[in-house]
């Protein structure tokens, strides 16, 4: 994909099944001090997101994950300034074109402490729970969920003209129930920490964006936590 052929379309559902022969559309949601383009990248449809800020277009771009043509012909669509490539977690379905977006952006890349050594480009910062991510003029809260992997890392971002929070949280939450697990502990591990770190902190009008599939929203999924507990996945 190069950026002639692209089409970016404001009409945001966050649900980018294929649109027909040339695939799906990236969309855009646009909040008061961002924008947020989505689109879905490789054969296990990763969503990778753009985040641009409205004041100076600084831009986050989270989990480059695979077809980097595309992500870069999104950015050049876009026209902003690319400050920072942050990396949710550790799967490699979540990097697989992590070095040559680096390479082609000359941009410093981010990624949660503890799930920093198996990535193919060493992040220049290490990112921990209660951090903060700063591009431009905006604040990403950084959010540490261990379970699907030690290090996941999810980034929260306020805007200020309704107070609605929009949280990226890679493959530790998703419609419908947390990420998959595969040891003994670790679903308990990441259910208290979803439980203590997302519901028990943040507001039904937060809008869950994941990395893969559709967004929802806190709301949406509370009433299903004692379902959740009680299936174990």
């Amino acid at each position: 994909m190069t950026a002639a052929d692209l089409t970016i379309s404001d009409d945001y559902t966050g649900n980018l099944s294929d649109d027909g022969p040339t695939g799906s559309r990236p969309q855009r949601r646009t909040l008061s001090n961002a924008t947020i383009v989505k689109l879905s990248v490789g054969p296990m449809d990763n969503d990778v997101y753009v985040v641009t800020s409205r004041a100076t277009g600084d831009q986050l771009i989270i989990d480059a994950a695979n077809d980097a043509d595309s992500i870069l012909a999104v950015l050049e669509q876009l026209g902003g300034t690319p400050k920072l490539l942050f990396t949710t977690h550790q799967h490699p379905d979540h990097w697989q074109a992590l070095e040559q977006v680096t390479a082609a952006l000359g941009v410093p890349t981010a990624a949660g402490r503890f799930d920093a050594e198996p990535l193919p480009v060493t992040p220049d910062t290490l990112v921990d729970d209660g951090d903060t991510v700063t591009v431009g003029d905006l604040t990403f809260d950084a959010i540490h969920l261990v379970g699907h992997t030690p290090g996941s890392i999810a980034l929260a971002l306020t805007d200020p003209a309704d107070g609605v929070v929009h949280l990226f949280t890679g493959d530790s939450l998703f419609p419908g129930g947390v990420g998959k697990t595969w040891q003994p502990g670790d679903f308990d591990t990441l259910i208290d920490d979803v439980s203590t770190k997302i519901f028990d902190r943040y507001a039904d009008s937060t809008v869950v964006y994941p990395g893969h599939g559709l967004d929802t929203t806190v709301g949406a999924e509370r009433p299903s936590l004692p379902e959740w507990r009680a299936r174990g996945w």
